[in-house]
């Protein structure tokens, strides 16, 4: 059986290499099947294709595509799959990724044979696979096509133990395409300008439990995580084939497990200076861990701050909610370290006003942090007969909500995309590097 593996071409909202590895994973997990040939794995949307090098490849004759969808990725699904109609017309489409995660019916629409609706899209993909190439229909966690055009649910959906996730294969990610796009520090989700990115997918779920959050419900509330072993093995494994210049652990509370994160620095220490940044909350921090993550690597910090304002406060878990003193504490904790504190800021948060914005972001920066502002983004707002371009406005660049006045709408709009010179210090980077000068590595 012949596989693509596709995030079709696109120009994204922004860019973050991690949401973009599922398709790379999902392609090393279909490598794993007997009934599987070949697998190709290709991501379109990192703007280095054109339709045209898509229909060259769907009339090579694949015997199943699989799409990985996004919330600012979809606009163009409409024509890709008239395109995969039409030229590999025995394909079988499949769709799977974070937009479907939160409404598989609307991909039922665009009249794919099957939509990954729930539980890790790997096996949900791998498992319907293998029921074709048993000549049967269904799978596991995914939305069935009859021939009425009708869908039916197949098997419940399921996680998979950290122990079977098949990492992606670093030989065919478009490593060039993404330093371009991360070219521009002002874009707020880049990665570090001019310097190369191995994205480590440590870790899935998250119980801290934020409404504006697409995690809970795409990887479950409950953590599950890679040993250390298996991280440090696959960081050697990348770096023995590609140069790269830093690591982004791709998890969404990285410090969570605090004996798992201490384990993980003493055999960072051990390795060949490896720099390295990862995403956590502020209450997953303290002044001895900062300075545990500094001494093995670590050049910034990224913390879900979201607002400091009393009354969008509410809105949150009671674990985000922020006191100013703990935010001053690992402030503090990151200038005496050399690692640099990035926050997450949330704005048009419910109680939230632009004025209460602006003093988040100014106190945040008071405290020498840099800060990633993006919109509020309520998912929960959304419904099974949503339209693709409305679905597409779920992006966090834009607010949804119809009754926010026109004033706020440009005052948080200001905040969003004003040039500021709020562009990356390096300041992990540069005290990582000094450090290594100063020891003679």
């Amino acid at each position: 059986m012949k596989i693509l593996c596709l995030i079709p071409p696109h120009v994204p909202s922004y860019f973050n290499a991690g949401h973009h590895l599922g398709v790379f994973m999902v392609a090393a997990h279909l490598r794993t099947l007997g009934c599987v040939t070949e697998v190709h794995a290709l991501d379109a949307a990192a703007l280095n294709c054109t339709w045209r090098d898509i229909c060259r490849r769907f009339a090579t004759g694949y015997d199943v595509i699989v799409m990985w969808n996004d919330f600012d990725g979809i606009d163009t699904f409409e024509r890709c799959v008239h395109y995969a109609r039409s030229l590999a017309p025995e394909a079988r489409l499949v769709t799977c990724g974070r937009a479907g995660m939160h409404r598989p019916r609307l991909f039922e629409r665009l009249g794919f044979d099957a939509v990954a609706r729930g539980g890790d899209p790997e096996l949900a993909v791998a498992s319907y696979v293998s029921c074709l190439s048993s000549g049967e229909i269904g799978g596991v966690g995914v939305s069935l096509r009859g021939e009425d055009g009708s869908y039916r649910d197949g098997d419940e959906p399921a996680f998979l133990p950290p122990e079977e996730w098949v990492l992606p294969d670093v030989r065919e990610i478009p490593y060039e395409a993404y330093d371009r796009l991360y070219g521009d520090d002002l874009n707020k989700f880049c990665g570090i300008p001019e310097r190369r990115e191995l994205v480590v997918p440590a870790a899935r779920g998250c119980p801290v439990g934020c409404s504006f959050c697409d995690v809970p419900v795409q990887q479950g509330a409950r953590e599950r995580r890679l040993s250390v072993a298996r991280v440090i093995e696959y960081i050697r494994w990348a770096r023995s084939l590609r140069r790269f210049d830093y690591v982004s652990f791709y998890a969404p509370t990285f410090t969570l497990r605090r004996g798992w994160v201490e384990d993980m620095c003493d055999r960072l220490r051990a390795e060949s200076p490896i720099r390295w940044k990862c995403v956590t909350t502020l209450r997953h921090l303290d002044e001895a861990l900062v300075a545990r993550i500094a001494a093995a690597g670590c050049v910034r910090v990224s913390v879900g701050l979201e607002t400091m304002s009393p009354r969008a406060e509410t809105a949150l878990p009671l674990l985000k909610r922020n006191s100013d003193s703990s935010l001053v504490e690992i402030a503090q904790a990151c200038r005496d370290h050399g690692v640099e504190l990035n926050c997450f800021i949330m704005v048009g948060l419910p109680g939230d006003s632009p004025d209460d914005a602006r003093r988040t972001i100014t106190r945040a920066r008071e405290l020498g942090a840099r800060v990633r502002p993006v919109a509020y983004t309520p998912y929960e707002q959304m419904h099974d007969e949503i339209g693709i371009e409305q679905f597409g406005r779920y992006n966090r660049q834009l607010f949804v909500d119809p009754e926010l006045p026109q004033a706020e709408r440009r005052g948080y709009y200001e905040l969003l995309y004003s040039d500021s010179d709020d562009r990356a210090t390096d300041v992990g980077i540069r005290a990582w590097e000094q450090r290594l000068a100063t020891r003679g590595e």
